[in-house]
């Protein structure tokens, strides 16, 4: 029963698709013109490289913020999460929705990407400004007189992100997303030894703000000399007019996100500690590491691939499919895993110092668990240019989030961690509901299309927690997690012939192999008469 539960497809496919056949689940139709098999080679190579980015520079990362907590204190992080928020929020205005508004643009030409920039630039220093004189008020609100100085200086950011923001939309839109690897991975290396060296030396939290630092200069440096787009002497205010046009519902949308994800650290930083506020974020660290190695290089080139074939909405509703499940097959185990051996994890890595971050760790699991379904529908109603929709959906989803926080904020800082878990299910289902109108795409497909990566990670996540009863050293326990989980969900993908495993084995075959060929993309899949 459970085999026939799990498996998906025919194993054995018809070895040719006519052309009024579609791949279920799939990114392509075969038959469809050259246009089609074009993009698909873009999207595939896209995959791999914006994959390679997330992977390599938040592996890298993941290992400097390792030696980084080492010699730091908790309460040192917690300043410069409290710091974050801020120029987060701000930065919101520069880089989310004006770059992506270049992208969705099918016709957008050489006046709207140098107009675009020099606005981006004008405006990101009038948002400096403020921010700068903002600081001694912040710093007074919190109780906390070196806040001052560290916003000042951290949030030069700023204008360093107006600057590759319109070179990062280039590159995406052209999907060159080898460029932004090598852009993304020298500002990663040169930032982190910068900030470990400094902290070492006894700098603290300055370490932190020049990490942060290095790594934008060294990142837009790169990209700006390596990229093929330079701003021309070119300006129009009518373009502005245009893309702002459509980029403010998506800024808009952005913002009331981040802000309500930020707002919890606001609550904390406030109510309780900086110290606790360190600790909720390093527990949110994990999970987040994960999700943009994974989630986030998807979505990056999803949107673009969306994009061009958002006139097909049958089209479009098999890359939304494709996407979700394949999203969904590499996250919820890392999730499930990363929950299951959560406490010797923390001891190994952190030291025993961290220890109260492990509840923190285990809850925001449970939060992203929910993400793959939430960006591959966010995705497909952007492409769709319904970004109207989008800001009623933040509306309804940050109304329901905030009195959940309302609720929990004078409980506990668990109550209130918790209280994002339960959001983040909330959330998902109402983004879920618009796409069955729009592109015919239930609900119950939706879960249906999960439920096989969802049972096998419950099923290997029970598994390897069961390892932490032994009595063994904490470093050799979470030794045997890993390496059984990696055993038990491969091993069960493979058996019960799992789609997404299927499809993914086959793209890497095929891109080790170097061939351009449908087959490896179509083998393992339903296939169905259109």
């Amino acid at each position: 029963m459970l085999k026939d539960l799990l498996k998906e497809g025919n194993p054995n496919p018809p070895s040719t698709i006519n052309h009024c056949d579609v791949v279920e689940g799939g990114f392509f139709r075969s038959g469809d013109n050259m246009r089609d098999s074009g993009l698909k080679n873009k999207v595939v190579s896209g995959v791999f490289w914006a994959f390679s980015e997330r992977i390599v520079s938040q592996g890298v990362s993941f290992i400097l913020s390792i030696l980084l907590a080492r010699l730091l204190m908790p309460s040192e992080y917690g300043l410069i999460a409290l710091v974050l928020v801020f120029t987060n929020l701000a930065n919101v205005f520069v880089t989310n929705g004006m770059g992506e508004t270049l992208i969705q643009k099918k016709d957008a030409d050489e006046t709207d990407f140098s107009s675009l920039f020099y606005f981006s630039v004008v405006f990101s220093i009038a948002l400096y400004t403020i921010l700068f004189f903002s600081a001694p008020f912040i710093g007074a609100f919190y109780d906390n007189s070196e806040l001052v100085s560290v916003l000042r200086v951290i949030a030069l950011i700023l204008p360093l992100s107006s600057i590759i923001t319109i070179q990062q939309a280039y590159v995406s839109k052209k999907m060159m997303f080898k460029k932004m690897f090598i852009s993304t991975i020298g500002g990663t290396i040169a930032s982190g030894l910068i900030g470990i060296g400094m902290a070492y030396l006894g700098y603290g939290v300055w370490s932190l703000v020049a990490q942060y630092l290095v790594n934008a200069i060294v990142n837009t440096i790169v990209l700006f000399f390596i990229a093929p787009w330079r701003p021309k002497l070119l300006f129009s205010m009518e373009a502005i007019k245009k893309l702002v046009g459509f980029g403010w519902k998506l800024v808009a949308a952005n913002f009331i996100n981040i802000f309500y994800f930020e707002l919890r650290s606001l609550m904390i930083g406030k109510l309780y500690t900086v110290t606790a506020l360190a600790y909720y974020n390093r527990g949110n660290q994990f999970p987040t590491l994960l999700i943009n190695s994974i989630d986030t290089a998807i979505g990056k080139v999803l949107f673009p691939a969306m994009a061009e074939v958002n006139h097909d909405v049958a089209h479009l509703k098999n890359v939304t499919r494709r996407s979700m499940k394949i999203t969904a097959y590499l996250i919820f185990p890392l999730m499930i895993g990363l929950l299951s051996i959560a406490p010797s994890l923390i001891v190994v890595l952190l030291t025993q110092k961290w220890a109260a971050a492990v509840p923190f760790l285990q809850i925001c699991c449970v939060y992203w668990l929910f993400q793959p379904m939430q960006t591959a529908n966010w995705q497909a109603i952007k492409a769709l240019g319904r970004s109207d929709m989008l800001v009623k959906l933040e509306i309804i989803k940050k109304i329901i989030g905030v009195s959940l926080l309302l609720i929990s904020m004078n409980i506990s800082v668990y109550a209130i961690a918790l209280s994002n878990a339960v959001f983040a299910c909330i959330s998902m289902i109402i983004n879920m509901m618009p796409n069955k109108k729009l592109m015919n795409y239930s609900m119950r497909e939706q879960f249906r299309d999960l439920a096989p990566s969802l049972l096998l990670s419950l099923v290997m996540g029970g598994s390897i927690y069961t390892i932490s009863w032994l009595a063994l050293p904490a470093i050799l326990i979470l030794l045997l997690q890993i390496v059984g989980g990696a055993i038990i969900y491969v091993g069960a993908s493979h058996l019960f012939n799992i789609d997404s495993y299927v499809y993914l084995t086959s793209m890497l075959s095929t891109k080790l192999r170097r061939r351009n060929t449908v087959t490896p993309l179509t083998q393992g899949i339903v296939i169905k008469k259109w």
